[in-house]
């Protein structure tokens, strides 16, 4: 059975439990998901130096601190009582703080929003970038946006993956016109597996599903390989956006 449970926590602060609305750090089993998105946060952290940053929906609150590393203030926001308290507890570097507020409903001047693999959850996701742009301080901010690719996360011809927290996963054209319905500029990129994981798509199309199962080493193997991911397994780039695992928006008002 795999853990879901954070392992080796600080002392003081309570680990939070994996159940599929949120990524987490320190479980083992989920670090394939952990680094995805964290790719995602460091690549967003370098574009906002010395900013003043809200990470709307900020979960365990890891996204936060890969934000202060090079902003100037953090303010992480998530409405589940216990990521709040956790992310508080664990995250105290200067500039950082935490609020326990939803995402409709946090006011604060900044100079750009992040707001990763949430707006799926939404049910009026029109209406929170709205309320998203009306944050940013000037026409120089930005809003990071990231979301699942429809085609690479659910089954062939489905409306939907199995995720029971997501209200609605997005085609790239689907997730353009949304953004461009409420930001005059919109710059779209797509993440896509790298070095390690890039080799390991290859090899699977050259048959490595079979190999394994044959061997009998299946488990073995990605009990290895799982935890060796990193985020440098992943990359940003324009497209093609159809093969694209996640999305990323960079919304300009």
């Amino acid at each position: 059975m795999q853990e879901t449970v954070q392992r080796a926590q600080p002392e003081g602060v309570p680990p939070l439990e994996l159940t599929g609305e949120r990524t987490l750090p320190d479980v083992p089993a989920e670090n394939y998901w952990f680094r995805r998105h964290l790719a995602v946060y460091e690549w967003v952290a370098e574009r906002c130096a010395g900013r003043d940053v809200v990470d709307m929906a900020c979960g365990e609150g890891y996204g936060v601190e890969v934000l202060a590393r090079r902003a100037r203030r953090v303010t992480g926001v998530d409405a589940n009582p216990e990521a709040h308290e956790h992310a508080r507890l664990k995250y105290t570097r200067p500039g950082v703080r935490f609020v326990c507020d939803l995402v409709e409903s946090h006011k604060e001047p900044c100079d750009a929003v992040v707001f990763l693999q949430t707006i799926e959850h939404l049910p009026e996701p029109e209406a929170v970038l709205r309320h998203l742009r009306g944050m940013l301080r000037d026409e120089d901010g930005a809003v990071y946006v990231s979301t699942p690719n429809l085609l690479t996360l659910a089954p062939p011809g489905a409306d939907k993956s199995d995720n029971p927290w997501h209200l609605k996963e997005y085609r790239a054209e689907e997730f353009r016109a949304l953004c461009e319905s409420v930001f005059a500029d919109v710059e779209l990129l797509g993440v896509f597996h790298a070095r390690m994981l890039r080799a390991h798509e290859l090899a699977l199309r050259a048959g490595w599903d079979r190999v394994h199962a044959a061997l009998g080493i299946t488990k073995p193997f990605y009990d290895r390989f799982t935890p060796a991911i990193s985020a440098r397994d992943f990359a940003l780039r324009p497209g093609p956006l159809d093969r694209a695992l996640d999305f990323v928006a960079v919304l300009r008002p």
